[in-house]
């Protein structure tokens, strides 16, 4: 994902939540700033072409879809999933985060030798600053929604679950499966079914650039409104 690709859907996003693109690109550089000098990420490989990743959500239905986790070749969890996930012994491969729920874990887990996507943007600066020092660097691979700057890197999508699709989809998987994703999950607030909107337009459009159909958006697709994706 180039950025002069991902920024008009960027600033669609911003445009949406009425978000300020400033304090994303201040977050970006505070990240950048805790790495360690000369600090390249080192990027999840998978063993062959033909790579199933499972995508974990956090929502209702994970523990529904295990059979799915435990069917991949490999499994990026977003968020807390990945907590979900470890408490039934299954192995993660990549969590996918900004800190918001569980920064405790994702220090541990990068001592433990798992791979975290950290994501920096406007509303989690004091958690980067308390939290990335402590991880290992050497299992961190920093993110960012504005401009990549240095080390800190864009591979495009908006949540933790579509970031980590779109991560997977980079490092070159073959399929992705989608375990534990509830786009219509009543529990959550407003802002948060927004953001399920949001990310289900992106796996939407990911799908499309990959010339792929995801099983989850099977029946939803005529409801996806494409405004703000570069759909051609």
């Amino acid at each position: 994902m180039e950025f002069d690709e991902w920024e008009p859907v960027y600033e669609a996003v911003l445009a949406d939540f009425g978000y300020d693109r400033t304090g994303d690109e201040r977050a970006r550089d505070v990240l950048a700033e805790l790495l360690p000098p000369g600090f390249e990420a080192a990027l999840p490989t998978f063993g062959s072409d033909s790579e199933t990743v499972a995508v974990a959500g956090a929502g209702p239905s994970l523990e529904d879809d295990l059979a799915l986790v435990e069917g991949a070749d490999a499994v990026f969890a977003a968020s807390t999933a990945a907590d979900r996930l470890f408490d039934r012994g299954i192995a993660v491969d990549c969590v996918v985060t900004d800190l918001d729920k569980h920064p405790e874990t994702i220090e541990a887990v990068t001592h433990g030798g798992t791979s975290a996507a950290v994501h920096a943007h406007g509303d989690n600066i004091d958690l980067i600053r308390e939290h990335v020092p402590e991880c290992d660097a050497d299992r961190l691979i920093p993110t960012t929604q504005a401009a990549p700057v240095g080390p800190v890197r864009n591979f495009g999508g908006f949540t933790d679950g579509d970031r980590a699709a779109f991560l997977a989809d980079h490092l070159g998987a073959d399929a992705l499966v989608f375990p534990g994703w509830d786009f219509d999950d009543s529990s959550v607030d407003s802002e948060k079914a927004r953001k399920l909107r949001w990310a289900e337009r992106l796996l939407y459009w990911l799908e499309r650039r990959r010339g792929d159909r995801f099983a989850l958006l099977d029946g939803r697709r005529s409801g996806i409104d494409p405004t703000g994706l570069p759909m051609e």
